[in-house]
């Protein structure tokens, strides 16, 4: 499974942001996609996730609210929509993959994608 994340950028505490995750490989159909970041001096954490079905998907508490997770399956692509932004929500995100919905190890990473909050 090949994973290309897209739509990190900079902007200000209250934008919007909406990353994108392609995915490809045999498998892919039947994996559950999500998102992880990391912010400078922490550790990696969940973000959110989605079934291979797009019919359940959850993301952490402190997003809630603010990000939504959406898949397509036509086209194997994964977003996130990241509303309100602030600027603790400045990190790398990286999308994953994985055939265990809770995402506890993903087997698969993608390359991150910068998202700065500037307060």
């Amino acid at each position: 499974v090949q994973l290309q994340a897209s739509g990190g950028g900079l902007v200000q505490a209250g934008g919007s942001l909406r990353l994108s995750c392609a995915a490809s490989g045999r498998t892919v159909r039947t994996y559950a996609l999500g998102w992880f970041r990391q912010a400078p001096g922490k550790e990696r954490e969940f973000v959110a996730a989605i079934t291979w079905s797009g019919g359940s998907s959850r993301v952490r508490d402190s997003v809630e609210g603010r990000f939504t997770i959406s898949r397509d399956k036509a086209e194997n692509t994964v977003y996130l929509r990241m509303n309100n932004l602030k600027p603790e929500d400045t990190a790398v995100y990286y999308c994953v993959a994985d055939n265990d919905y809770r995402l506890l190890r993903p087997r698969f990473w993608g390359q991150g994608t910068q998202v700065t909050v500037s307060s």
